[in-house]
């Protein structure tokens, strides 16, 4: 008999019948499965989100995340979270992310980190603060700048 016609023969609930069945509280969820935590009213820390972050806490935080880059997506999906406060990142951010972008050999994250802060500053005395700060790390890691790359696009109309 073909494999069509004892198909045919079969009835749909016999396709379809677990092995075992789950307990009523395992197909809802269970606590056990729970990926946050329950905190007591009383309980502020800095992984409560009502808790307003300071810079020192916001900096440490991102340190410890670049130290923890081990791929391309880690350090852009990090740079974009770190970006997106209105906030400048502090230096010791930044030296992190290029070290982390060296670390997983990607020399274009390492030069669009330099063009985010150049975007987040509010004037170019701030972005060449920026720079005097991170030239020792820039040379040390052989980092271009898209302004030296590419001089005619090095304009600050955008500020």
């Amino acid at each position: 008999m073909s494999f069509l016609r004892v198909a045919a023969r079969v009835r749909p609930q016999q396709f379809y019948r677990p092995a075992f069945r789950l307990p009523v509280t395992s197909r809802l969820g269970s606590s056990k499965f729970s990926t946050s935590v329950r905190r007591a009213a009383g309980d502020h820390d800095a992984h409560d989100p009502h808790h307003e972050e300071s810079f020192e806490e916001f900096t440490a935080r991102y340190e410890k995340e670049f130290d923890g880059v081990q791929d391309v997506f880690e350090l852009q999906r990090n740079l974009n979270n770190a970006f997106a406060y209105d906030l400048v990142p502090s230096v010791s951010v930044v030296t992190a992310a290029l070290r982390a972008a060296r670390r997983v050999n990607d020399y274009p994250t390492a030069v669009r980190v330099f063009e985010g802060i150049k975007a987040k500053v509010e004037n170019k005395g701030q972005y060449d603060e920026y720079l005097h700060e991170l030239e020792g790390i820039r040379e040390e890691l052989g980092i271009n700048l898209k302004e030296s790359m590419y001089p005619e696009s090095s304009s600050w109309d955008h500020l």
